[in-house]
């Protein structure tokens, strides 16, 4: 039987955006603990409805979401898989959701930070034509921090 995936449009204040985020922040200051000081403030989510929520046969397994960074670029925030749905293709199906909403909203570039110890999400946004870049905004001077872009128009 084939797993039933559904992608939602929603909101910061969903209950299931909101427990995928804080696994995914207990995952990180697992991962990074020294880290916590530097990026806390960084995760914060204020009110965003720019939020996607992948579902595979009704659990929320997956999430991101974007907001301005200026007029043509939106950032990308808090992408997150869970452990057990990853390599079926949920983090392809966020970023292509955040993608078109992007473009629709009229932003031309999206940007995004990741870790450099994340190899893995590395690796995943370059397959889908991120490039590295400068660190920007609050990642200057951050040397675990990776920044990267990709042109969506």
């Amino acid at each position: 039987m084939n797993p039933k995936v559904n992608v939602i449009k929603t909101t910061s204040e969903n209950p299931d955006f909101v427990l995928l985020i804080q696994t995914f922040d207990a995952y990180l200051w697992d991962r990074y603990p020294r880290l916590k000081k530097d990026y806390w403030g960084n995760n914060l989510i204020e009110f965003n409805t720019n939020v996607f929520i992948v579902y595979l046969d009704e659990k929320a397994v997956a999430c991101g979401c974007f907001k301005k960074y200026n007029k043509e670029s939106a950032e990308l925030k808090r992408m997150f898989v869970l452990p057990e749905a990853r390599g079926l293709g949920m983090a392809q199906l966020v970023i292509k959701e955040l993608e078109a909403e992007a473009k629709n909203q009229g932003f031309e570039v999206l940007i995004l930070e990741t870790l450099y110890k994340q190899t893995e999400a590395i690796n995943f946004y370059q397959k889908t034509g991120f490039r590295i870049i400068d660190n920007y905004g609050p990642y200057v001077g951050l040397a675990d921090s990776v920044c990267m872009s990709k042109s969506i128009i």
